[in-house]
């Protein structure tokens, strides 16, 4: 299994109100210029609200929510500090509440 660490926000919040395609533009530039491998990924209506256990969270985050993942903890609590209105917290995957850390829940029109 595998610990994930995850930014939380409204959707309208994070893709509308803060400027944060240029921020993971940034951090992906950074990553290919230091030949890193990609370890954050930005979900929409992530399906992880879904466990049982997070039913909490999920009340307190107005929907749609979208969320910042990543297996680095450090670039989570550069998040955090960066951005006010967020939650953040970690899960652990594959597990039988969720199966897939990046799954979604939205829909492709």
């Amino acid at each position: 299994m595998q610990t994930y660490y995850y930014v939380l926000a409204s959707q309208r919040f994070l893709l509308e109100e803060e400027p944060i395609d240029e921020v993971l533009k940034e951090r992906t530039r950074h990553y290919h210029e230091q030949e890193k491998q990609i370890d954050f990924w930005l979900v929409k209506q992530p399906a992880f609200l879904e466990a049982p256990h997070l039913a909490e969270l999920k009340a307190k985050c107005p929907q749609p929510a979208v969320a910042i993942i990543s297996t680095n903890p450090q670039f989570i609590t550069w998040l955090k500090l960066r951005l006010e209105y967020v939650l953040v917290g970690e899960f652990q995957a594959p597990c039988e509440t969720i199966p897939d850390a990046l799954a979604s829940l939205a829909t492709v029109s």
